[in-house]
């Protein structure tokens, strides 16, 4: 099933021990389009206003409750490493994350195979693969959409398939030239992304969206 991250935003989050607190955010690899992480926004049990949990560390999600249920408790949720999610995420800060909770690094994992046939890039060009970073998915809102062949109107949604926390789907409002209409574009057929000009260049012209 395929879900919008709006309809996300505001889920419950809760270790082993408890409630967290709920969703505030999802940091996606800028490389794969996959979410790898949920940024959680506690109560005051925390001196923090916000944590980040791996994707690898949740049970299937209640997807109809909209609620999510981690494998650790209150205390390693306390004592984990702070991350400014604000900014991009670094291999390294993410691998201390990886490190502190007993993660797999999901790109040792077959199960979670690098997929190099569709790059979201950085700046028209694809970084190698230590030098990408974890992206805010919600930052992506606003961003300009372009195709080959002019503007196709600005980026206002991503759309996730449960199974592989895949993020297949842009949710784009079109400009004139489609009446003002919200369309959908895989993101397979993205080119590159500029982080810096806040754009998503498309691989083909505007006739194939």
């Amino acid at each position: 099933m395929l879900h919008d991250l709006e309809t996300l935003i505001g889920s419950s989050v809760f270790a082993t021990d408890g409630e967290i607190g709920s969703v505030r955010n999802f940091l996606f690899d800028d490389r794969s389009w996959k979410i790898r992480y949920l940024v959680v926004e506690v109560g005051r049990w925390l001196d923090r206003r916000e944590v980040v949990l791996a994707v690898a560390s949740v049970e299937p999600p209640d997807w109809e409750k909209r609620s999510f249920h981690v494998k650790c408790t209150k205390e390693q949720v306390r004592n984990s490493p702070d991350v400014n999610t604000e900014k991009p995420v670094t291999l390294q800060q993410e691998i201390a994350m990886l490190e502190y909770y007993d993660v797999l690094a999901y790109w040792l994992d077959s199960g979670f195979a690098i997929e190099t046939s569709m790059p979201a890039g950085t700046d028209y060009g694809v970084s190698p693969r230590e030098d990408r970073d974890l992206r805010s998915a919600l930052d992506l809102r606003g961003y300009e959409v372009w195709a080959t062949d002019g503007e196709i109107g600005r980026l206002d949604g991503l759309i996730m398939d449960e199974a592989s926390w895949y993020l297949g789907y842009m949710s784009v409002k079109a400009g004139g030239w489609l009446h003002s209409r919200s369309v959908l574009i895989p993101t397979r057929r993205v080119k590159s992304v500029s982080w810096a000009n806040r754009r998503v260049s498309l691989q083909e012209a505007k006739e194939g969206t």
